[in-house]
């Protein structure tokens, strides 16, 4: 009897679950055909439609309806819904792309991989000789998006702020082999990322989903920690190495992935070479000294040199020469940079001490922002130097770098004079060696010395530098006063001028003029300083070092320059520039 009940309630509620499967089914069947439809109905929906469902208070600025705008408007409203839907449903996200994490981990580890070791050779570090992956997978714990929002754009495509935080259990392993013959498997553990990932999307259309391509890139780096450790070694073992890679990855992923770089992915067939990155300009930058380095050496000084960059490429990284044992280099090098995105870009600057076969140290670094140059117009800029860019929480003195920068925007060229333009001219030797007529070894000569400063460029011309005044000196007599004079030096061709001494005075007057021919103005420097005079010797008071560029750039100036090494003190000059013609071969 159990039994025949048993079955019958078996078969009662077998029978109440098909029921209840069917109907759930057949709902779930019509929330389909309902979505569908809908979907449709967005799809031939028109612009009329549009104001009909929503009236214009509803609308973002950026949507604005006209008669000859259609499609890109209707995909911007239809963008703009679905964004506000993801602004509200955050928690939605992050928890199912934690359920869907264990696929997105296996398509997203191989894609990475694929894409940044070819990014890891282009930086790996000279001592090494190779750098590969031996294994990559992301880990089992899904980053968590902690934040949206929209930017206002126009009506060509929508742009899309994501704040993303990870802190993940990766299992990835570099293969690390050194040019001594060393290999070393080396694991990135304990990796802490949060960053904001811009995606754009552009162009849109007619067609679902309502634009042809999306960019993105990583558009701020807050945060990016992990740890380095050879697997069954100490990773300390090869001087330099953990700094070299460390490095390595960072500027990978600074260069590779950081806006204004940014990664295209096409949805709809079609060219959207318009959204790559391009050229907008280059920076003129003049590395003119550092003062004040801190000093890293047990005998004697540091040997600083500069390595400047926009982005940390390895071809576009320049890197000055080295000044030994000094902690106040003059360097009044030129370099030009390539600018993608004034906007945003940085111009960064890291100062080390060079210490031969080992791994150089780091004295400190700075950097600009290119948004806060003024185009056409050249910027003198004294920049302390932190420890990190990043953490700025020490607040050691640690010197500081001066910089002479000059941004020129493509298409800007023809509205003022670039003196770093290229030009064909020649130095005073080439044209004494092009009119010798000594055969044929001169004329050889001629033409390589020529061929070399073809790519050069040679400003020339008299500088009248008027020494007015000074203010402000320090006391360096017993008698409380100081008897100063000035020694200019132009420092290329070492000519050297002197002012009269004004005795016991600490503001004296001088209105002298200077004039010097200089032959090649914008690698010329013009030192001055300023001395105290006694019977038997003099003692040194302080100094200021400008280049010419300004002076070439506007003619003449006049400023109150701050003495270097001097505890007070500022030095009154007014420089003007007389440009000298140039001789032009015929045959050029």
């Amino acid at each position: 009897m159990s039994f025949v009940v048993g079955l019958v309630v078996g078969i009662v509620v077998g029978f109440a679950l098909i029921v209840v499967f069917v109907r759930s089914e057949n709902a779930r069947s019509k929330l389909r055909t309902d979505l569908a439809a809908t979907v449709a109905a967005f799809a031939r929906m028109t612009v009329e439609d549009s104001r009909q469902l929503l009236g214009p208070e509803y609308y973002p600025s950026w949507v604005v309806f006209s008669q000859r705008q259609k499609c890109p408007q209707l995909g911007l409203l239809i963008c703009w819904v679905f964004f506000c839907v993801c602004i509200a449903q955050l928690n939605w996200l992050n928890s199912h792309l934690t359920k869907i994490w264990p696929y997105v981990n296996e398509a997203a580890s191989e894609l990475i991989k694929s894409s940044v070791e070819p990014t890891l050779e282009q930086y790996r570090p000279i001592i090494l000789s190779s750098l590969k992956f031996s294994k990559f997978t992301l880990g089992t714990v899904a980053p968590q998006f902690t934040g949206v929002s929209i930017l206002e754009s126009d009506s060509s495509g929508v742009t899309m702020e994501l704040e993303m935080n990870w802190d993940g259990n990766p299992n990835i392993v570099l293969d690390v082999k050194t040019r001594l013959g060393v290999s070393l498997p080396v694991q990135v553990k304990d990796i802490g990322f949060t960053g904001v990932f811009r995606l754009i999307f552009k162009p849109l259309v007619e067609e679902l989903p309502c634009f042809g391509a999306v960019c993105y890139s990583l558009r701020q780096k807050k945060k990016f920690d992990f740890k380095l450790k050879v697997i069954g070694g100490d990773i300390t073992s090869i001087p330099g190495l953990s700094g070299a890679l460390e490095d390595t990855i960072h500027n990978a992923i600074e260069d590779s992935i950081t806006w204004p770089v940014r990664k295209i992915v096409p949805i709809l067939p079609g060219d959207y070479s318009d959204l790559e990155l391009k050229p907008s300009g280059t920076l003129e930058v003049k590395l003119v000294q550092a003062k004040d380095l801190t000093n890293k050496d047990f005998i004697g000084k540091s040997d600083p040199y500069a390595e400047l960059y926009i982005r940390p490429l390895r071809e576009r990284t320049k890197t000055s020469k080295i000044i030994s044992n000094d902690l106040n280099p003059i360097w009044n090098e030129h370099y030009e940079f390539v600018v993608e995105d004034a906007s945003t870009q940085h111009l960064y600057v890291k100062i080390f001490d060079d210490e031969g076969l080992q791994a150089s140290e780091l004295l400190g670094c700075a950097q600009v922002q290119l948004s806060e140059l003024e185009p056409g117009k050249v910027k003198d800029v004294w920049l302390k130097l932190v420890k990190d860019l990043e953490v700025q929480r020490d607040n050691k003195y640690r010197g500081e770098v001066h910089l002479e920068l000059l941004y020129c925007p493509y298409g800007m060229e023809n509205s003022f004079t670039n003196p770093f333009a290229k030009k064909v001219e020649m130095t005073t030797l080439e044209r004494v060696l092009k009119s010798s007529g000594n055969g044929i070894a001169d004329a050889a000569l001629t033409e390589r010395e020529v061929s070399q400063k073809k790519r050069e460029v040679i400003v020339r011309g008299v500088l009248s530098v008027t020494v007015i005044s000074a203010e402000d000196l320090p006391v360096v007599d017993l008698m409380g006063k100081a008897d100063p004079f000035v020694v200019l030096t132009m420092k290329k061709s070492d000519t050297k001028n002197k002012t009269r001494v004004v005795n016991e005075n600490l503001n004296p007057e001088w209105n002298q003029t200077f004039d010097f021919v200089v032959e090649d103005a914008l690698h010329d420097m013009l030192i001055a300083e300023v001395y105290d005079h006694d019977t038997f010797r003099k003692e040194y008071i302080g100094r200021c070092i400008l280049t010419l560029t300004r002076v070439i750039l506007e003619g003449e100036y006049r400023e109150c320059f701050t003495l270097d090494g001097a505890k007070s003190g500022r030095l009154n000059l007014s420089l003007k520039w007389v440009p000298q013609p140039i001789y032009r071969d015929s045959q050029w």
